[in-house]
């Protein structure tokens, strides 16, 4: 007994099987031994405080939209199965590659105001970029609709307003990220089409197509030329001046709005001047203190201008961009459509008011035009194939900026990006990649034919920054709102009815507010404006109204029926595939509002930009020699968008109404009774 352990010693060697015998070292390990059971207690004590502290982070829910205008489906498929495609392909393997339907007619404002709002356009109120009026026949712009102050007092030479004009959104309807809202789930929309001016619901927004520019329109350049301008742009849409060089000098003045607050509503503008030195290829461009030093052939950054409405009292600024296109044998410069200056725009292009500014201090100025890259001077010759892709480039840039900072701020709710640079190249370099084209010059090709494909992998990579920035809570989108397709012949539709006996046309008139369609109305029954719509002269709705309401279903049966029948007299090919009575397409057309009839053009045609503004013209078809080469404005069954997502897509045939619905199903809200979609999952 004497020789055994005792009771201590036992569960001491137990508790301590390798307790040192020094002295020293025992006191150490017992000292870590009571920091370490500190450490426990201080763990403890947080975890009964606040046991936040402890666990994992929350995870939060996120979902990215990419829209990409104007992805085609056959064209995409056929560049992810040779390879080009890698992210997009990746995006296919996660989810699926769907075709997307899209609207009645496949038009960008009509389907992204569709997505938007999860609504067929008879609900959101947007049928095609160009309305009427049917009180005045006075074509509208479809998106925003801008009305002067009520209230104004004279003094002297100018009218005081006592109210603020109206400029207001057309399109109805709840857009989804104001659902989202209401759940307080953030959202950022970026560049949404159909969305100008934002209503301010919470949502961060930059507005997109819509967007006018500075000086009211879709966008004019301006053109400053020594020698004879190109003869498109001199009946065009900019405004070209011819310029003397005198001494190295040449005096120009930049062309701004028209002065409302003025009695006599004068056009307003800048005045520069242009310092030439031809022997080393340079100029200096000098407007309202700034001195701006260019090569030839260089673009400027963006500069800001300011047109003063009332001396010493009142001036709204801009933003435009200059490129020296030739210094000899003739001096020749091109100026961007005037923008919004976002730092302090004069309307409203953003939500919550100063979002565009904040933009503007973190990344620099940008377009805020909706149409940002500059086709129609591409189109009248002001800017050859390549100085037109340096501009979009910068489009593209700048968009891509403003996408990667969104990008990583983005946390938690909705990001909705709008890419609009894949639509526009389409659109105008089509004819560089398809020798059937009646514009195709195989020398333009070799330089431009990669143009669209490119742009399809630019598209690409935007949706491999998102696939990187997304994380197993984030559910990404990607689509387009509609395809792509030739345009080889124009249809003058007006040309068509007047030769059927339904269109008598007269003389147009315009005056300083609005453009009109031009008929003898006492003798027209049907008349065509935009690019897809056709109307009935009714008795009751229009101002001077000639179909009686009982006819008609009867002459709109019979106007289907023949535009179905309507052949190309050069090819005899139909011009028209189908065409929808709009109380068919749509769940509740307004009928003072809607098209009666809504065209859909075979492959290959397109309404002419002349009868989408009500005009007639000598021939009812003829072939498109123009830039503008590719198109999508025809029977929406020609012309499907993509859908692709993370997660798996179940929907056989999905439509945009189901992307709006996926979006609201994956923050768990219900779809709205007067939602037409399904989530797609």
């Amino acid at each position: 007994m004497g020789d055994s352990p005792s009771a201590n010693e036992r569960r001491r060697n137990q508790a301590e099987p390798d307790a040192p015998r020094d002295p020293a070292r025992r006191a150490t390990l017992k000292k870590l031994a009571a920091l370490g059971t500190l450490a426990v207690l201080d763990v403890a004590a947080l975890s009964s405080c606040g046991r936040r502290l402890l666990s994992a982070p929350k995870r939060e829910k996120k979902v990215i939209v990419l829209g990409l205008d104007g992805l085609d489906y056959d064209i995409t498929a056929r560049m992810m199965d040779e390879g080009s495609l890698p992210h997009l392909s990746r995006l296919r393997r996660m989810g699926g590659f769907r075709q997307l339907t899209s609207t009645v007619p496949p038009q960008s404002p009509v389907a992204w105001a569709t997505f938007t709002t999860g609504q067929d356009p008879g609900r959101h109120g947007i049928y095609d970029f160009v309305h009427r009026d049917p009180a005045t026949y006075a074509l509208q712009a479809a998106i925003a609709h801008t009305a002067p102050p009520e209230l104004t007092i004279p003094v002297g030479p100018w009218r005081v307003p006592l109210t603020s004009p109206k400029v207001e959104l057309q399109r109805r309807g709840r857009a989804f990220w104001e659902m989202l809202g209401d759940r307080g789930i953030p959202c950022e929309v970026y560049r949404m089409p159909s969305n100008f001016p934002p209503r301010d619901t919470g949502a961060k927004q930059i507005s997109g197509l819509g967007t006018p520019d500075f000086r009211g329109t879709n966008g004019e350049y301006s053109y400053y030329t020594e020698a004879s301008p190109p003869p498109r742009a001199a009946s065009g849409k900019g405004f070209v001046q011819r310029v003397t060089v005198r001494e190295g000098r040449v005096a120009a003045r930049l062309i701004g709005p028209p002065n409302t607050l003025h009695r006599e509503m004068p056009t307003m503008g800048v005045d520069f001047e242009v310092w030439l030195d031809r022997g080393h290829r340079v100029a200096k461009i000098a407007i309202q203190g700034q001195e701006i030093l260019l090569r030839e052939r260089e673009w400027s950054e963006w500069v800001p201008v300011r047109f003063v409405l009332v001396p010493g009292a009142c001036s709204r600024s801009g933003i435009c961009r200059f490129y020296l296109q030739e210094l000899s044998p003739h001096f020749k410069l091109y100026v961007t459509p005037i923008n919004f200056d976002p730092m302090s725009p004069a309307l409203t292009i953003d939500a919550p008011r100063g979002f565009a500014r904040r933009l503007a201090e973190r990344l620099g100025r940008f377009h805020t035009m909706g149409l940002p890259e500059d086709t129609q001077a591409l189109s009248e010759g002001v800017l050859d194939d390549g100085e037109y892709l340096q501009q979009s480039a910068s489009v593209m840039e700048e968009a891509r900026r403003m996408y990667e900072s969104a990008l990583s701020r983005f946390r938690r709710g909705l990001l909705f990006c709008y890419f609009g640079t894949s639509d526009r190249t389409q659109h105008m370099f089509w004819r560089t990649q398809d020798p059937a084209h009646p514009a195709y010059d195989p020398s333009v090709s070799r330089e431009y034919g990669a143009a669209v494909e490119e742009c399809y992998r630019s598209s690409d990579e935007l949706v491999g920054q998102a696939l990187e920035a997304a994380d197993g809570d984030t559910t990404l989108i990607v689509l387009s709102d509609h395809g792509f397709a030739p345009f080889y012949r124009k249809f003058h539709l007006n040309t068509w009815l007047a030769a059927n006996g339904y269109f008598v046309p007269a003389r147009r008139t315009r005056d300083d507010q609005s453009q009109y369609i031009s008929a003898r109305w006492d003798q027209t029954s049907a008349y065509g404006v935009g690019l897809n719509g056709l109307y009935l002269n009714l008795k009751g709705r229009e101002a001077h109204g000639r179909v009686a309401p009982e006819h008609r279903e009867t002459i709109a049966r019979r106007l289907a029926h023949q535009l179905r029948s309507a052949r190309d007299p050069a090819t005899g090919a139909r011009i028209v595939e189908n065409v929808y009575f709009s109380e068919d397409a749509y769940s509740a057309a307004p009928r003072d509002r809607a098209p009666d009839l809504i065209v859909g053009y075979a492959r290959g045609y397109r309404c002419s930009t002349a009868s989408a503004e009500g005009s007639a013209t000598v021939e009812a078809v003829e072939d498109n020699r123009g830039k503008w080469s590719g198109d999508h404005c025809i029977d929406r069954s020609l012309v499907p968008g993509i859908l692709l997502a993370t997660k798996p897509i179940r929907v056989l045939r999905p439509a945009l109404p189901d992307g709006t619905a996926s979006v609201l199903a994956e923050f768990g809200l219900p779809i709205p009774d007067d939602m037409s979609g399904k989530a797609i999952w």
